[in-house]
């Protein structure tokens, strides 16, 4: 598990270093960034969540703007001891305010 300074040096990137924004420059249309409360083995963890209007708004994405985005994040912390990335796709069913 990260230690509590590579997770802010992580939240920063996110928030502060454009991460998020570029994400939405590419495509999305909504983006969340939720530090995660730890779980019974104590691990910290950040969630980013993007939302796309379409299919084909994040299939461009997937195409144009996630490689570079994706080795940004690999190059900034893929050795960083404790660190890892795991991605989730899916289809919103319903959402509320």
């Amino acid at each position: 598990m990260p230690d509590p300074r590579t997770l802010e040096t992580y939240v920063a990137w996110l928030t502060e270093g454009g991460h998020v924004q570029a994400v939405l420059d590419g495509g999305a249309a909504h983006a969340t960034v939720t530090r995660l409360h730890p779980g019974p083995d104590g691990a910290l963890k950040v969630e980013s969540r993007y939302l796309f209007a379409s299919h084909s708004d994040f299939d461009r994405y997937e195409r144009e703007h996630a490689p570079a985005l994706r080795a940004d994040g690999v190059a900034r912390f893929g050795n960083t001891p404790g660190v890892s990335f795991s991605r989730w796709t899916g289809d919103l069913v319903q959402a509320w305010p």
